[in-house]
């Protein structure tokens, strides 16, 4: 069964599952130990060496994730120990007068971190969450924000982690070949307007109007759906002062941009250690050359012993108050490590990036023999990446495995190579939204305290609307790719807005009528 499409038998399964019946840790385990017995022919034995082997090397390969997100379990509790949260959301609350305004800066603080998409996840998280919740903003919509200005940022952002990541699968200047697909990412893009659209003109579809109606009249925030809610409320100091969030949030950010430099500088691909003796030529080159998670857990390892000196130093909190919030970060960080760690092994089982049942391969031979018209591949490309993402919960393996594809099949660096590129990273993006085992969907969850599936149910419609607009501008793109790279432009983005808006008011005039 190894590189054919029953590759994704065990995503399909652990997704519907999880769907159906709720329960994310069950659905994610029998997907695993599905794939673990087409692997093994049928031996049940060797499915379980073959799962906990997996298991191993995803956990192992992603220890400083697993680090990052333990420590930054740890600063937010610090953070809401030492008053700090509730303070800002108290001095926010004042200045905020509006559930739109609350909305927009939610969104804004979510475009602003844009170093990376797990930090920006709990980081917008544990600040606005306070806030939000004043104006009875379900946590649903609250991971809906978070979770659309984490990957879509990142992905358009040239300092991040998820440039580094593209840059790395490009030939020659990799960063500046990332640059040039920015303007084409229309889901990315698209998705951040739509965001803002939400915002200012204050309307919900779907599911999650259901609980933004739920959220307004009973003032429960989590629309019933309390089971599975990753987080829980911590006590706070009521000394706490409004600069004791925002100087930790400034030095954490501080600290992870100098760990991607100084493992930019000084990261050796080869063996996977720090080797002094290289050195990249300038900070645009480490940020390319970095490993972005060993760089995220250096940083905040720092980051946590400066700000629990300041907390002490500051007298918000004992010693005893911060050796205590190791224990109650990790606990609050547990059901996040344990989706991350089924979902990086179902993608391990499957072979997002080879290996085992080899979904890779069925990929790379059935593109690499298609014959679709050229101007059709951005839109191709494009749902594929969406669909595969959505399969393996991950976008980094997936353009990971189609961008030098698409790259090979279209060849140099012209208009409809670049657009085809930039179709990729989007339609990743769009896969990882809406995919009960991507991580960052997780992460969002867990940095709205939501239930995980909630959130996944009520987003999918949001993302999924942008995802057919982004489609059908891509294709439009692709017939004008030949007129160059900044008519076609052009052109595409009139397609996608004037879809936008004809959409978003037959959603607003659909609404008045049933009201």
């Amino acid at each position: 069964m190894e590189g054919t499409l029953w590759a994704f038998v065990p995503a399909l399964i652990a997704i519907v599952l999880a769907l159906i019946t709720k329960q994310v840790y069950i659905s994610l385990f029998l997907g695993i130990f599905v794939g673990a017995m087409m692997y093994a022919g049928g031996d049940p034995l060797k499915a379980l060496f073959t799962l906990y082997q997996v298991m191993s090397e995803k956990v192992g390969g992603n220890t400083p994730i697993i680090v990052f997100l333990v420590v930054l379990g740890i600063l937010v509790v610090l953070l809401q120990k030492s008053g700090g949260a509730k303070a800002y959301g108290d001095w926010a609350g004042k200045k905020i007068r509006s559930k739109g305004s609350a909305l927009a800066a939610t969104a804004g603080l979510g475009c602003l971190i844009f170093v990376d998409d797990y930090f920006n996840c709990l980081t917008v998280g544990s600040v606005m969450r306070p806030v939000t919740d004043k104006f009875k903003i379900s946590r649903a919509k609250l991971a809906y924000l978070i979770d659309s200005t984490a990957a879509p940022v990142c992905i358009i952002a040239p300092i991040s982690s998820w440039a580094a990541a593209v840059a790395g699968e490009l030939e020659g200047d990799g960063l500046m070949v990332f640059i040039s697909t920015i303007p084409f990412n229309i889901y990315a893009l698209l998705t951040i307007v739509m965001v803002f659209a939400l915002c200012r003109f204050n309307f919900d579809f779907g599911k999650m109007k259901v609980c933004e109606e739920i959220a307004e009249t009973t003032g429960d925030l989590h629309a019933g759906e309390t089971e599975g809610a990753i987080g829980e409320e911590i006590l706070a100091n009521p000394k706490g002062k409004v600069r004791h969030l925002v100087i930790p949030v400034l030095v954490l950010i501080a600290c992870c941009i100098g760990g991607m430099i100084y493992t930019g500088f000084f990261y050796n691909w080869d063996t996977g250690l720090i080797d002094t003796e290289l050195q990249s030529a300038n900070v645009i080159e480490a940020f390319s050359n970095c490993d972005a998670g060993m760089s995220l857990a250096i940083g905040s390892t720092v980051a946590l012993i400066i700000i629990s000196v300041y907390y002490m130093i500051a007298r918000v909190l004992s010693f005893k108050d911060v050796t205590g919030s190791f224990t109650d970060g990790f606990k609050a960080m547990v059901p996040a490590i344990l989706i991350l760690t089924f979902a990086w092994s179902i993608s391990g089982i499957m072979g997002a990036k080879g290996g085992y049942l080899d979904a890779q391969a069925f990929v790379q031979n059935n593109l690499a023999n298609s014959n679709f018209p050229q101007f059709l591949f951005p839109a191709i490309f494009f749902v594929l990446a969406g669909g595969i993402a959505f399969a393996t919960g991950t976008s980094w393996g997936t353009f990971g495995v189609l961008v030098p594809i698409a790259v090979t099949i279209l060849g140099g660096s012209g208009t409809l190579t670049i657009m085809t590129v930039s179709a990729t990273l989007g339609g990743a993006v769009y896969g990882d939204h809406v995919s009960p085992i991507s991580d960052t969907t997780i992460l969002a969850s867990a940095g709205a305290q939501c239930n995980h599936v909630n959130h996944v149910r009520t987003q999918l419609p949001y993302a999924t609307l942008v995802a057919v607009v982004a489609t059908i501008s891509y294709v439009i793109a692709g017939l004008c790719a030949t007129l160059g790279s900044a008519l076609s432009c052009i052109i595409m983005w009139a397609s996608a807005l004037i879809l936008f808006s004809i959409v978003v008011v037959c959603i607003k005039v659909m609404a008045k009528k049933k009201a």
